[in-house]
């Protein structure tokens, strides 16, 4: 059961209306994120802001989706795995990356396994990484901008994953075809 009311655009308060009227213009529906976020109107705006400066960072939608699930599956999010597979199709991702971060398994290609890597290290370690761990970050292409970009993901996944934990958000229709559940094998 849920613990956050979810709104719809006519129960929402004021504030929160234009942002989730933004919402069904962009996604063709209202995604059950911004109903639990709608209680909070700051909540909503500040979440909207982060997701779109995240998709203005240097990393390209793969490396975007990486990020994206390997926090959401880290944090055992019901909702953002299933939401963000449906995106991932959306973007053109090769469905075997998302099965692999899905899973949980080792992604093929050694850049983008460097990344889902060092994600789960700042996630797992609340970002007390040790030197060897940023230097095999480094020597996999990526560098310094990129760890503040990621610490920026961290924060909008952290803000939608604890939402949908304490909402219970149910899985909209549109990503149904996605469900999943957080299996008891972890990724080292």
């Amino acid at each position: 059961m849920g613990h956050l009311p979810l709104y719809e655009i006519e129960t929402a308060p004021d504030a929160a209306k234009p942002m989730l009227e933004e919402s069904v213009k962009a996604f063709g529906m209202l995604p059950g994120l911004h109903k639990a976020m709608a209680g909070a109107p700051e909540v909503l705006e500040a979440y909207k802001v982060l997701h779109e400066k995240f998709q203005q960072t240097s990393f390209n939608n793969d490396e975007m989706t990486v990020v994206w699930q390997t926090i959401n599956v880290e944090h055992g999010c019901h909702y953002c795995v299933p939401a963000h597979s449906g995106i991932a199709k959306m973007m053109g991702i090769d469905p075997a990356i998302n099965e692999a971060l899905r899973n949980e398994t080792p992604l093929a290609d050694p850049k983008l396994e460097a990344l889902r890597t060092f994600t789960l290290q700042m996630v797992r370690q609340r970002a007390v990484v040790s030197d060897e761990q940023v230097e095999a970050f480094f020597a996999a292409g990526f560098n310094s901008v990129h760890i503040l970009e990621l610490i920026l993901g961290i924060a909008q996944k952290v803000m939608s994953n604890y939402i949908n934990h304490v909402a219970d958000t149910p899985v909209d229709d549109a990503f149904k075809g996605f469900l999943w559940t957080k299996t008891d094998v972890a990724a080292e």
